[in-house]
């Protein structure tokens, strides 16, 4: 029951970082989704560095590696909401705003991931 309470705050603690991003004044004129496409990445740079420094490091608690992992950076990261504003480009017709987006999220995801694998080994 400890784990779901730690998760449970870890959730708390990303999805208000992430509800407090959203209130940043930034729009583009093309409509590129550029608050999400910024969480995404460093939602996956942070989860890939908090994995491999636990791995370094095994006096790590896992329940904090837990509530890390699962919590704040699940509650952090917004795939729900970077497919809903891919398709709402593309239902808009800005197709290659729509492309932009999707792919950059998915190459710099993974270059994120990379990243911090590198500055954690």
């Amino acid at each position: 029951m400890i784990n779901c309470i730690l998760v449970g705050i870890g959730g708390f603690i990303g999805t208000a970082c992430r509800y407090l991003i959203g209130l940043i004044p930034l729009k583009t004129e093309s409509g590129f989704p550029v608050k999400t496409f910024l969480i995404n990445i460093f939602g996956a740079f942070l989860i890939s560095l908090i994995t491999a420094l636990a791995a370094k490091n095994k006096s790590i608690p896992p329940q904090l590696i837990l509530m890390l992992k699962v919590g704040i950076c699940g509650g952090f990261t917004t795939f729900s909401t970077f497919a809903f504003e891919t398709a709402g480009l593309l239902q808009n017709g800005k197709i290659f705003t729509a492309l932009l987006y999707a792919i950059g999220s998915s190459v710099f995801g993974v270059l994120a991931v990379f990243a911090a694998q590198m500055i954690a080994s």
